[in-house]
């Protein structure tokens, strides 16, 4: 588990899910991908709510081998998770394309948000 408070923490969990992707026997690219999304949550995390966590895991089902990866804050929530994972939309001005993007690099994600009281966003990546 990697706390998230600053830059240097996403960079942090950025590396250590590109390691266990390696791990796992994910190609150099995939790595890169996982690598890729949990920076994205990971700054997600420092934008909104300044400080949480990820975990990651290795997972195994009838698709394989797998990684997981699970962020949690206890910011503001997402008032409108449909929305939020919809390309361009942004609260914040940005360009809107973290989750979107999170959501298409990865096989699985499942977001579960209340507003006042924080986010928790799982996302699986599949060895092919």
């Amino acid at each position: 588990m990697v706390s998230i408070r600053s830059d240097a923490d996403i960079v942090a969990a950025r590396l250590k899910g590109r390691e266990l992707a390696l791990s796992l026997g994910f190609s150099a690219g995939d790595a890169t991908l996982v690598a890729t999304a949990i920076s994205e949550l990971a700054r997600n995390v420092v934008q909104y709510a300044l400080r949480g966590e990820v975990a990651l895991w290795s997972v195994t089902s009838g698709r394989g081998r797998g990684i997981a990866i699970s962020v949690r804050d206890e910011g503001p929530g997402i008032p409108d998770v449909g929305r939020a994972l919809e390309d361009g939309f942004s609260t914040s001005g940005r360009l809107g394309l973290g989750l979107p993007g999170v959501r298409r690099l990865m096989d699985e994600i499942d977001i579960e948000s209340t507003p006042g009281r924080g986010t928790i966003i799982c996302a699986t990546k599949w060895r092919r």
